[in-house]
């Protein structure tokens, strides 16, 4: 399958030579600081990267995990996914290589996420959840269009402490009329 790019980041599906690349930045702490999951051991990486792999032959898929490529390297992951087919909701993520952070690739990415999510998949809305600590993250949603609902106290149990969850949402509309907005200027 073919994905929409971006100006500077293409997007495919993972493959299992992605392993070593993945494993760069899903092992580190300061990168897998703010997320649900990691720093990965390297089985935790094969893991992901065999299961993003096998899931694209899935004919009625509804999750996308997506390697985003730089010149040809990887340098993140990023997915988005159905979270309830009969309203047409669905969530995005993304993790990026630290060698990567503030260049805006994150934005770029969560654009592309979009697409997919209301060209695509036709979502009526697309939401994000980030821990509250996590300034990047939170710049990048607000950048990209969503918008912050609220917050869930103690919503995650993560590495033995519970967390709080910002929760962050854009709906089909929202993101048409920020389109048209950036198409006019």
């Amino acid at each position: 399958m073919s994905y929409p790019c971006g100006p500077r980041l293409s997007f495919r599906d993972f493959a299992t030579a992605d392993i070593s690349a993945v494993h760069e930045y899903a092992s580190d702490p300061e990168v897998t600081r703010w997320s649900t999951w990691g720093p990965n051991t390297l089985e935790q990486t094969i893991a992901f990267v065999e299961d993003a792999a096998h899931a694209q032959l899935k004919a009625d898929r509804t999750a996308f995990s997506l390697a985003a490529v730089l010149d040809e390297k990887v340098i993140g992951s990023v997915g988005i996914w159905t979270t309830d087919p009969h309203d047409s909701n669905g969530e995005i993520g993304y993790t990026f290589h630290p060698a990567y952070w503030g260049n805006s690739y994150a934005t770029e990415a969560v654009s592309t996420l979009l697409r997919i999510g209301f060209d695509t998949l036709q979502f009526a809305r697309i939401g994000a959840t980030c821990h509250p600590g996590n300034i990047g993250s939170i710049r990048v949603l607000e950048k990209s269009g969503f918008t912050l609902e609220g917050r869930l106290r103690s919503h995650r149990l993560v590495r033995g402490d519970r967390r709080d969850s910002l929760v962050y949402s854009i709906l089909r509309e929202e993101h048409a009329g920020t389109l048209a907005e950036t198409t006019a200027g």
